[in-house]
């Protein structure tokens, strides 16, 4: 078990929750009802993840860039559609935004977090398959 990645997990269900709140203040409210569903399921997600900790097999580097992409993506992911509703910027998020734009500086803003979610996601998944390929092998 990590108990600092369950926590994580917790801070960001609490976030999530308080981000439903401001959804009436939010310049387009259906993406700040998807940040506010990110936030909440990438909480669990992490409480998920921080349970089984001790079922991965990993190199202690490995370990550290297994958890920092989970965080990293996990509140990244919540920030980036946030930022997108209050600001209107919907160029990257085009279902949940109805097409919306906003300033350039918000797009990009938004792009690179939704961007840089999508590669660390990416490493996270992996670096979490491959860490549990050994107790896979040992079940069967």
């Amino acid at each position: 078990m990590n108990p600092s990645i369950i926590r994580h997990g917790f801070i960001l269900i609490l976030i999530a929750l308080v981000t439903g709140l401001l959804l009436p203040a939010m310049q387009i409210p259906r993406l700040g009802l998807s940040a506010h569903t990110i936030g909440i399921l990438s909480g669990v997600l992490l409480i998920g993840i921080g349970a089984i900790w001790s079922a991965f097999s990993l190199s202690a580097r490995q370990f550290l860039v297994m958890y920092w992409g989970w965080v990293y993506s996990s509140y990244a992911n919540w920030l980036g559609c946030l930022i997108g509703a209050f600001t209107g910027a919907g160029q990257m998020t085009p279902l949940a935004s109805s097409g919306a734009k906003a300033d350039s500086w918000a797009e990009a803003t938004v792009a690179v977090l939704l961007i840089s979610v999508a590669i660390t996601s990416l490493v996270a998944v992996a670096l979490s398959i491959w860490g549990l390929r050994r107790h896979s092998a040992n079940d069967a």
